[in-house]
């Protein structure tokens, strides 16, 4: 059986959305964290004919404003892509996620830390179509046996200007 071509996967997205973000602060640690909220645009302009892509996103609400890009490349050989977000607060680049889409649902897993400890991230794309999709963002500090939800993203198209 042939290996499915991710390669044109973010196709869909290109373009201007209108973004609600639900961020968890202070997460994995029980008992402290609470849920800020966010409204904003995220922007996906394509590159390299598509097999790369860069997402600028700023959303502000009542705990500030988070304003960064997301590039997306797409590892040819492998078949997957490698997600990698930089906040413009700090310049810095997180450690990628990497995964591909399966039945229109994209799943991408990664290591951090958090405080000083290692932990698995899992980033879901999922709920797609042509003018909607909703992004969440796991982590987990036990090796992956248990998840908690700490950003959720939910897009709507907005119309060309």
């Amino acid at each position: 059986m042939a290996t499915r071509d991710g390669a044109r996967d973010f196709d869909w997205e290109f373009g201007t959305w209108a973004t609600h973000v639900r961020v968890l602060r202070n997460p994995l640690s029980p008992g402290t964290a609470t849920w800020a909220e966010y409204e904003g645009t995220s922007v996906v302009h394509p590159l390299c004919g598509g097999r790369a892509n860069l997402v600028e996103l700023d959303i502000a609400g009542p705990a500030g404003r988070i304003q960064g890009v997301s590039l997306r490349l797409y590892v040819v050989e492998a078949r997957q892509w490698s997600l990698n977000f930089a906040s413009v607060a700090n310049g810095l680049l997180t450690v990628p996620t990497i995964g591909a889409f399966i039945d229109g649902r994209g799943e991408f897993h990664g290591v951090d830390t958090l405080r000083g400890r290692a932990i698995l991230v899992r980033f879901v794309i999922l709920d797609v179509t042509e003018d909607s999709a909703r992004f969440e963002q796991s982590y987990s500090a036990d090796g992956g046996r248990t998840w908690e939800l700490n950003w959720v993203a939910t897009d709507k198209r907005l119309p060309p200007a």
